[in-house]
């Protein structure tokens, strides 16, 4: 119901023929920016505050641009990135050059690219933080072309420690201290090489020899394994030099996702699978995920191999990939999806106290819609098993007849889309009570779809995160069909701690599952409690790095009951006059439901890297200094 930013999604093609191969085959030398196009409109979904497109060339002459970069701010970025690198290329004449002047000449045209697309997470905004960035050197090889999808949780230090080096950041954030750290090692391998040949070979090399040999040798595997292991979050880091190295790096728990595809044409690397699938027409099984701590590599040559760099820590790829944010279009993301709803057919029917005659289901558009289509299912199973039942007691008694049957078999789960999304209401021009009334017209009802007084609605959404505008907008909305009761289901857990590897919700006060147990504390006289974990709080930030950390927020939660907290909620949302019950996924049934993915710190407050455990205590303590203001 409540959309949350989430940083951010790349895509890496390598073209592994000359530029003549693809014109031949496909039309033009322009298939790797098509390619590239469609791999980006189709993970939109990833970031809609920017986009920025990279490419390098790697048969450019001295004197042409071999490394360009197009980049724009806002939801219609992608199009104008490819308006402009169309027009550049029209008139230019592509279609129109040969091989060589194309491959020598054509601006953005290369056999590497890259794409990105931005969700800010940090608070920070502009062109001057939209992906990819660029570290310019007059020798290719130190060259870096770098986008990624990443947040770091370390920042400060790492911050300390490239200017320990003597470094000069333009900016404070982490984006620029990856480039500096890589580029950082990426001059040290290139002095690694230059220093073996002119001491080694006693100056037998001549500059333009040694700028060779160091192309040639370069080892990406030392430049990730030097700056690396200092990195605390969640990351798919993607880069290429100038060179023709190119890298696709994935954080050692797994956290980011990050997939490829390989072949003797082209190599392929994204955020997510379908993409590959449909863009390239290949089935899933010839898609690899590239693994915790992996790095796929690429040389200049073309030659791929995929290396672990950072052993793997721990398996805490993210539970709300697959709840919320990849696209439902992955194979096992649909199933995923499907069983998170199914899962919740038990609580619901209790809820409803089994009466599914006078119970209406629906969905909250549009994400939650294959939740929704698992939890229909589990309801048929349940009427299914109910009607052998009463069937198999009616012939016990004697009473089977045509009639009796035909009424068991009546009973059937009734669907509604009770609520549709409308226009996106402009409501940034109001304030207060004015701007919450307009909100609660982004969707509109379908009156008439229930009995007013007599049936329950239950409507199911893929996560309730905020309550603002389950509160604001949804239920005053649904409200207006007048049911006996609504109950709200979610297919994910409470969300109960802020995300620091790249989702935007990093305080407090943003849950309603934090603002719940808050109320709960106050109401039975336990307001101790808020002062004694803000103590334990400041006690752990003033360990020292390396000092083992405990997360002492769980001890807000740790007095109640998941249901205690869900009943708090549905008493804070509720519309005057409205009965109103909220019932949320378990843990369990999120690992059952995702087996692969247990990484549910959001839920649990088990954090995969020390960086977080300490970023949720700092929250907690920013909330308790200034909670006054967030009343």
């Amino acid at each position: 119901m409540e959309p949350l930013k989430h940083e951010c999604g790349i895509a890496m093609i390598r073209l592994r023929k000359p530029l003549g191969f693809y014109k031949e085959k496909y039309g033009t030398y322009a298939y790797a920016l098509n390619k590239l196009y469609l791999l980006m409109e189709k993970q939109h979904n990833r970031g809609q505050e920017g986009a920025g497109v990279g490419v390098v060339n790697l048969t450019a002459t001295p004197g042409t641009e071999y490394v360009w970069r197009q980049r724009a701010l806002g939801p219609n970025a992608i199009q104008e990135i490819f308006n402009a690198i169309g027009a550049e290329l029209s008139e230019a004449g592509l279609e129109n050059m040969t091989d060589e002047e194309a491959a020598g000449m054509a601006p953005m045209i290369g056999e590497i690219s890259m794409g990105h697309l931005r969700y800010s997470t940090t608070g920070k905004s502009g062109m001057a933080y939209v992906h990819p960035f660029l570290r310019r050197n007059n020798w290719r090889s130190r060259n870096l072309l770098m986008c990624g999808n990443f947040n770091m949780t370390n920042v400060d230090r790492l911050f300390e420690s490239v200017v320990s080096r003597g470094q000069h950041p333009r900016l404070h954030s982490d984006t620029i201290i990856l480039l500096e750290m890589l580029g950082y090692a990426l001059d040290k391998e290139n002095h690694r090489i230059y220093r073996k040949y002119r001491d080694e070979l006693n100056h037998s090399y001549y500059d333009h020899k040694l700028s060779e040999q160091i192309e040639k040798e370069l080892d990406i595997r030392n430049v990730l394994k030097a700056a690396a292991p200092e990195w605390d979050g969640g990351y798919v880091i993607c880069g290429a030099t100038g060179s023709g190295n190119v890298f696709v790096f994935r954080d050692p728990n797994g956290i980011r996702p990050a997939y490829y595809y390989i072949d003797d044409e082209i190599i392929v690397a994204t955020s997510e699978r379908p993409q590959i699938q449909t863009v390239f027409g290949v089935g899933r099984h010839e898609i690899k995920e590239l693994q915790p701590g992996e790095a796929l590599m690429i040389t200049p040559d073309g030659t791929p191999s995929v290396e672990q760099i950072i052993p793997q820590t721990s398996n805490s790829r993210c539970s709300f990939e697959r709840i919320y944010f990849s696209r439902g279009s992955d194979s096992d993301i649909y199933r995923e999806r499907k069983e998170l709803g199914r899962l919740l057919v038990p609580k619901i029917i209790e809820s409803i106290e089994g009466n599914m005659s006078d119970t209406v289901f629906s969905y909250i558009p549009n994400t939650a819609e294959v939740a929704f289509y698992g939890m229909v299912e589990g309801l048929e199973d349940y009427l299914n098993e109910y009607k052998t039942e009463r069937i198999m007691t009616l012939q016990g008694d004697g009473k089977l007849n045509r009639e009796s049957i035909r009424k068991i078999m009546e009973a059937e789960v009734r669907i509604e889309k009770a609520a549709i999304k409308d226009i996106k209401l402009r409501t940034f021009i109001a304030e207060g009570d004015v701007r919450n009334d307009l909100a609660a017209h982004v969707y509109d009802i379908s009156y008439g779809c229930l009995r007013e007084g007599k049936d329950t609605l239950v409507v199911i959404d893929d996560s309730i995160v905020r309550g603002t505008t389950l509160k604001q907008s949804i239920l005053s909305m649904l409200a207006r069909l007048n049911p006996k009761k609504i109950v709200v289901v979610s297919s994910s857990p409470q969300v109960r701690y802020p995300d620091y590897y790249g989702i935007d919700m990093s305080r407090m006060d943003e849950f309603i599952a934090f603002k719940a147990a808050v109320e709960l504390l106050k109401q039975r006289g336990m307001e101790y409690v808020l002062a004694s974990v803000y103590s334990a709080c400041k006690r752990e930030l003033a360990k020292k790095e390396g000092e083992p950390l405990t997360n002492h927020v769980k001890n807000i939660y740790a007095h109640f009951t998941d249901e205690e907290i869900s009943a708090k909620i549905a008493e804070m949302v509720r519309p005057d006059g409205m009965d109103i019950e909220v019932i949320y996924q378990s843990i369990e049934g999120l690992h059952k439901a995702c087996p692969g993915h247990p990484g549910d710190w959001y839920f649990s407050g088990n954090y995969p890297t020390p960086g977080g455990i300490r970023r949720v205590n700092r929250a907690y303590t920013d909330w308790f200094e200034n909670k006054d203001s967030f009343h």
